[in-house]
């Protein structure tokens, strides 16, 4: 078995783990930090192109969104077949972004800061070249 898919699975978890521990201080957890982020480069999207997008499951997507819209972060509107829902980011969401995006590049920082610029552009290859 390759120790790479084990590394990258602890790394992985690991890193989770942390930016959990540093989202406490905005009541978020990394998948709906994920699900905000998404909202934020993308704009309104389906709860269909959010988990396609993500690469989860629709259930799960589902649930987030709902947890996200009872803390005040989204706001689920009808598209135009009623079955359809539009997912924005509401204005609570908007507001508070920018300090939480703060507190997520001092993360990432933390994280990545033991490598170079072109170690990261090299990482970024390497991940790219996997299949998936």
């Amino acid at each position: 078995m390759n120790p790479l898919f084990h590394a990258l699975f602890q790394k992985s978890r690991y890193i989770t783990n942390c930016l959990n521990e540093v989202l406490k201080q905005h009541n978020l957890y990394s998948s709906q930090w994920t699900i905000l982020y998404c909202l934020h480069n993308h704009g309104s999207m389906t709860l269909t192109q959010i988990w396609k997008y993500l690469n989860v499951e629709a259930p799960s997507i589902t649930r987030a969104i709902t947890r996200l819209e009872d803390l005040g972060w989204v706001l689920r509107i009808d598209g135009e077949d009623k079955r359809e829902k539009i997912v924005t980011l509401s204005p609570y969401a908007e507001e508070h972004l920018p300090v939480i995006t703060k507190t997520i590049l001092a993360f990432e920082e933390e994280m990545v800061g033991a490598l170079t610029v072109e170690e990261q552009q090299q990482f970024m290859i390497l991940l790219e070249k996997m299949k998936g």
